[in-house]
């Protein structure tokens, strides 16, 4: 296909799909692969025609289907424009750790929906209320993978919310990662325990200074993410999951595996699941399908010894009786149908070339110390040279790049220099013309602080 911007593609009359409908599909599919950029100018609706040798009506049918799903966006008297979901007036945001809605399988849905509708007693079933546990063929399906229960919760917050109410008091101690996940470490805030933050390293938890805080500390529970941490990325190895394992069993701690990144390798061999390591009572597995499919939902699930499920339980029906049915019977039936799979396989090979991009682009960015190289996951850590706060840099950014500085993730050590790149929800154009205005706002920011020197340190 000719035309600024556009990749190469036949329109076949006799395919039994409307043309508008066919280029329509090409233009998105160019879209959100990265083939046609953020930014990019379209052929005028005429010009276009001429060039497929199709109606202009056509083309004007395709560019609105793209405009009213936000992927253009038209200005009188300059042109169509590629305008990315997660580039919003100029801005681009590596802020929010989500996946992209534009790979949603929409109609896959609105098809199990459509069905479900056609059986009004089953509906009803489902808009009536339901066990605290949950909706059971979901539950069973989940728990599928090894022995206990299964309870589920309205995403993962809910999840840990629910498990510092159950089993943490005021003035108990919790070990947690950091930097940390904020929804995480203010759920346990909350409760007014005392959090004492693990460093992370390159490969995940350090496990010789979890050791250390175990001799000097007696912690209720201890909370890991071991595939791709929130913030920094990293995965834990094998041995040091053993090692981890062995720790919380011989001191007696309760461990809780945060696993909802898990289904988003990329690259590399998968690595056995703390639970699936040690499927007895020490580990506490946490899962979501807000990563790998629609965060709208808000299903999460907690896989535990029954003991454990059963305290949850109780906690859970004086918070909200439970999770909605409807929204778990849909993530039942879309995963039953193999369409979770299928769309899993999807969000693979987007976040496969924008975790690329994002490496590629940061390889370039002069300002930086050093940064992760995950191999799945959302998001990685990025620590600036010289000294530079990462909160300085984002202040000159404004209204064009976003990220969330390292200050957002700090539990007892700052991070002042270190920050949260989130890829998966960007293109891969977007994500290299982000890294790219980043690393020269980095470079000016270094300059500038050369130029006028460190301010002194008042004297007390």
């Amino acid at each position: 296909m000719a035309g600024v911007g556009l990749p190469a593609i036949p329109l076949n009359p006799d395919s039994g799909e409307p043309l508008y409908r066919q280029l329509y599909a090409s233009i998105k599919a160019g879209i959100q692969s990265g083939e046609i950029g953020d930014g990019a100018r379209l052929p005028a609706t005429r010009e276009l025609a001429g060039q497929l040798g199709v109606n202009r009506a056509t083309v004007g049918l395709a560019y609105e289907l793209l405009e009213k799903e936000g992927l253009l966006t038209a200005h009188v008297g300059r042109g169509t424009f590629v305008r990315s979901p997660a580039v919003e007036d100029g801005l681009i945001s590596f802020a929010s750790s989500r996946p992209d809605g534009e790979l949603f399988p929409v109609e896959a849905v609105q098809q199990i929906l459509d069905q479900t509708a056609r059986d009004g007693e089953h509906v009803r079933r489902l808009l009536q209320l339901g066990s605290p546990l949950g909706y059971q063929p979901l539950r069973e399906q989940l728990a599928s993978d090894g022995p206990g229960e299964v309870l589920i919760t309205s995403g993962c917050q809910q999840a840990l919310d629910l498990l510092a109410r159950a089993f943490v008091q005021p003035g108990d101690q919790v070990m947690v990662e950091d930097p940390v996940y904020p929804g995480l470490r203010e759920v346990f805030h909350r409760t007014g325990i005392r959090l004492i933050g693990l460093p992370v390293g390159e490969i995940g938890l350090d496990v010789e200074a979890l050791e250390l805080a175990l001799r000097r500390e007696h912690p209720r529970m201890l909370l890991v993410t071991p595939d791709f941490q929130n913030p920094t990325g990293t995965t834990l190895p094998l041995e040091a999951r053993r090692r981890l394992l062995e720790l919380a069993e011989g001191h007696g701690v309760p461990l809780v595996e945060i696993a909802i990144y898990r289904g988003l390798r990329y690259e590399g061999e998968d690595i056995p699941s703390l639970r699936e390591l040690d499927p007895g009572p020490s580990v506490i597995h946490i899962g979501s399908f807000s990563k790998i499919a629609f965060p709208g939902l808000r299903v999460g699930w907690v896989h535990a010894p029954r003991a454990v499920v059963e305290r949850l339980a109780e906690a859970k029906q004086w918070c909200d009786l439970h999770t909605d049915h409807l929204s778990q019977y849909l993530l039942h039936e879309f995963a039953r149908s193999g369409a979770l799979e299928a769309h899993r396989r999807q969000v693979l090979d987007a976040g496969r070339e924008r975790l690329r991009a994002a490496l590629d682009a940061l390889g370039n960015c002069a300002g930086l110390e050093r940064f992760t190289r995950p191999q799945g996951g959302m998001s990685l850590w990025a620590t600036l040279r010289g000294g530079l706060e990462a909160e300085r840099v984002l202040e000159t950014l404004a209204g064009r790049v976003a990220f969330l500085p390292g200050s957002a993730f700090a539990v007892s050590r700052r991070h002042a220099q270190s920050f949260r790149l989130s890829f998966a929800g960007l293109r891969p154009a977007a994500i290299r013309r982000g890294i790219g205005i980043l690393s020269e706002a980095a470079r000016q920011a270094r300059a500038a602080g050369e130029r006028y020197g460190a301010p002194h340190m008042a004297i007390v």
